[in-house]
């Protein structure tokens, strides 16, 4: 018997998708026209159609990992009665279990197209996500939503999206100057509609502060109470440090540079090793991660984290490394560690970055960050490790990137729940004003 296989690439899958999301929603509106009419004639001519009221604001997460990033704004939102309804594409996504904020519903709307399908139709005054790429492949702009507002998910740049990831939004709300300079630039040379940038700071890191800071004062007051104890003078075993493994996936990130020989190495400083891989690894690199999974299985010394939460492995370990994740961020300005990162030669061509034809901030500051790791010098990476976590040369410059990446440090929720209540108060008086002046004519 003989089988045939068709492949439809991504781009022709998308117009697809498009024209049938388009049919769908002709359909959609014809419906809804009539039953308007038919309320209407039923009704004597006085009722008004209010079955479908907008959401205030909408969420959009594509994946639960992002529950960390709007949780602070969410909570922020609740107390000031805000109604908003978080939209979330994972099953297991962590917000769907939150019972303590009243104004915040909580929904999964399924993964991939049945997620866009009901985006693309969603009614809502202002739509929020970290999520790239509205209006270029399957999440089509809704008509019935007034403004879209994206937000980064780490205080990187936003150069790295795949290409015209946020050009279709309305408004990016920024941690640093430094994506605003990014933004304008990309608008100029691609002669795109200039978006609203709006320096807020980053929620998300504010609170991985918080609770490192929580963190750490209750560490310190154990250990003073300990000291205190009779029982302290008693022997205790040396202390080993603690190595976090975090590569990007794809062909240039560490384990497919480097896989079982780096991880081998790595076990031969005699440190405990937290492997976290990038969860796409375990999509599109699936065979590679059970490969090393089962070569390396969870011991005394090495361990696996797949947490939706990397709070915990970034506050156990002392050194990172990594390659061009933004998980260096993370590690070196909130928990203000030391972090190794590997050489890499990044092809900006998928990326809104190759319009700038220059290095992304991100990859550029990396130096300043810490060590770099090279095929020559990874021979000796007990000492390279030993080296970085003794010399204290970095720190200073450690700061200045952070200042420089994550503004209005603390104040981070509150001044993005400012900027989206405004937001929805013009939006609404705006249309408010548009009803009154059709009434009068």
């Amino acid at each position: 018997m003989t089988h045939m296989r068709l492949y439809i690439d991504p781009g022709t899958g998308s117009m697809l998708f498009a024209i049938l999301i388009g049919l769908l929603g002709v359909a959609r509106f014809a419906f809804k026209g009539l039953w308007v009419k038919l309320r209407f004639l039923f009704s004597g001519g006085k009722q008004k159609d209010t079955s479908d009221k907008a959401i205030p604001l909408a969420i959009f997460s594509d994946d639960k990992r992002y529950w960390s990033v709007f949780e602070p704004l969410l909570k922020e939102l609740d107390s000031r009665g805000f109604d908003c309804v978080y939209m979330t594409a994972s099953e297991d996504d962590p917000g769907l279990k939150q019972t303590e904020m009243e104004h915040v519903r909580t929904e999964c709307i399924g993964p991939g197209n049945k997620a866009f399908a009901k985006l693309n139709f969603l009614k809502a005054t202002i739509v929020l996500s970290t999520t790239p790429g509205v209006d270029v492949y399957q999440w089509k702009r809704s008509s019935d939503v007034k403004y879209y507002v994206h937000i980064p998910h780490s205080p990187a740049e936003m150069t790295t999206y795949r290409m015209f990831g946020i050009d279709f939004y309305d408004a990016v709300l920024c941690s640093g100057q430094f994506q605003i300079d990014d933004t304008r630039d990309l608008e100029e040379v691609r002669h795109t509609k200039a978006k609203e940038l709006v320096l807020v700071g980053s929620p998300f890191m504010d609170e991985k502060m918080r609770k490192y800071k929580e963190r750490s004062a209750a560490a310190a007051e154990k250990k003073t109470s300990d000291s205190s104890d009779a029982g302290a003078s008693a022997e205790k075993k040396p202390s080993t440090r603690t190595v976090l493994l975090a590569p990007s996936w794809g062909a240039s990130g560490i384990l497919s540079r480097f896989g079982a020989e780096f991880i081998s190495d790595l076990l031969s400083t005699g440190y405990h090793i937290i492997v976290r891989p990038h969860p796409q690894s375990f999509t599109s690199e699936k065979e590679l991660m059970d490969k090393l999974m089962a070569q390396f299985p969870d011991s005394e010394q090495l361990e696996w984290n797949r947490d939706p939460d990397n709070f915990d492995a970034l506050n156990r370990s002392d050194i990172l490394i990594s390659d061009f994740s933004g998980v260096i961020f993370d590690f070196s300005l909130v928990f203000d560690k030391p972090v190794i990162c590997a050489e890499t030669e990044f092809d900006t061509s998928p990326y809104d970055a190759w319009w700038l034809k220059r290095l992304p901030w991100g990859l550029s500051v990396v130096p300043r960050l810490g060590a770099k790791l090279t095929s020559e010098n990874r021979k000796d990476l007990k000492k390279m490790i030993d080296d970085c976590l003794e010399d204290d040369s970095f720190r200073k410059s450690r700061h200045e990137v952070r200042d420089e990446a994550w503004a209005f440090q603390g104040e981070g929720a509150r001044r993005m729940a400012d900027y989206l209540t405004c937001k929805y108060e013009e939006l609404t008086r705006s249309a408010s004003e548009t009803d009154a002046e059709k009434e009068n004519t």
